[in-house]
């Protein structure tokens, strides 16, 4: 089981700092958001802030890819953008169809391009 999981400290450590501080923020803000509207200007701010971020951050992968995707080929990378995009759309805005055929498209054209 060692050989699957790695060393144990490893795991400790990741349960400590990621884990369990990441899920004390999320209970709270469970508690304390239960109550707000959805519709509401804050959240209207908030939503609209984590959807600039992810952009940034889907941009930056596109332009400065990290590890690995740096030998996926810039066209397909962008490819998989918009395939994952026209997903979005034709899934009534699923951001979760949207991220899966985006995926889906460009592991299957890097094995295709082999």
């Amino acid at each position: 089981m060692t050989e699957f999981l790695g060393d144990y400290h490893s795991l400790m450590v990741l349960l400590l700092a990621g884990f369990l501080p990441n899920e004390a923020w999320r209970m709270m803000g469970l508690w304390l958001g239960g109550g707000v509207d959805e519709g509401s200007e804050l959240l209207v701010w908030v939503r609209a802030v984590a959807t600039a971020i992810l952009a940034g951050v889907i941009a930056q992968i596109l332009l400065e890819p990290p590890g690995a995707l740096a030998g996926v080929p810039g066209w397909l990378r962008y490819a998989a953008v918009a395939a994952g995009f026209a997903a979005f759309l034709v899934s009534r805005r699923s951001i979760f169809a949207g991220v899966v055929c985006g995926e889906l498209f460009m592991v299957g054209g890097n094995w295709w391009l082999g």
